[in-house]
């Protein structure tokens, strides 16, 4: 890390921000395993809260490779590594008032905890959302044929079958995809966001 930096505030605060943007900023952290629908719940969560007039913004796993972490591959060093910029970017994109969705695999509770705290280090709420689903029912859903790839050894360290996802054990939501629809889901959210008065 360089040493010759000084970190510059800004004349705008985060008050003066919430105050005059009307929302205050959060993380709404998906984790699961691929194909349990992190991907769909946080597209259709972004357009139901733009549609309630809010700022919201998703960053997305695959995407994210596309740019930002396109130099990192799969093994647990870039996983980490993967999880540790996203935590920072979430971190900037809820500093400014967005509730920022983030659809990650992140299948260490490790990786997971040093971005909540680095939130909770600057007054971010962070709220963990479980989308879980048995591993044969996103095995069938399967739609980029990752797992059948996994399973016939094409793909290393795939999350669930040669490399592991640990769940996490307190989130402050989980969603079932099994049982909820993507309606029922979404609602979900949103009512726990309501409830704690996030928005």
């Amino acid at each position: 890390m360089a040493t010759n930096i000084t970190f510059h505030a800004g004349i705008v605060g985060r008050d003066e921000r919430e105050l005059h943007l009307g929302q205050k900023g959060l993380t709404l952290w998906l984790t699961g395993l691929s194909a349990s629908g992190k991907s769909t719940i946080a597209c259709a969560l972004e357009q139901h809260l733009i549609h309630l007039k809010k700022f919201c913004y998703r960053l997305d796993g695959d995407n994210i490779r596309f740019g930002l972490n396109k130099d990192l591959g799969f093994n647990e060093a870039d996983r980490n590594e993967n999880i540790r910029r996203i935590g920072e970017v979430s971190k900037l994109f809820s500093d400014a008032c967005a509730i920022t969705i983030t659809s990650f695999i992140s299948p260490y509770r490790v990786d997971r905890q040093v971005a909540r705290e680095l939130h909770s280090r600057a007054g971010i709420p962070f709220v963990e959302v479980f989308i879980d689903a048995p591993l044969d029912i996103v095995e069938a859903r399967d739609p980029k044929g990752l797992y059948k790839k996994a399973r016939a050894g094409e793909i290393k360290e795939f999350t669930g079958i040669s490399a592991p996802y640990e769940a996490p054990e307190s989130p402050e939501l989980h969603i079932r995809t099994d049982q909820l629809s993507l309606t029922e889901s979404v609602l979900a959210i949103t009512k726990y966001l309501v409830e704690k008065e996030y928005i």
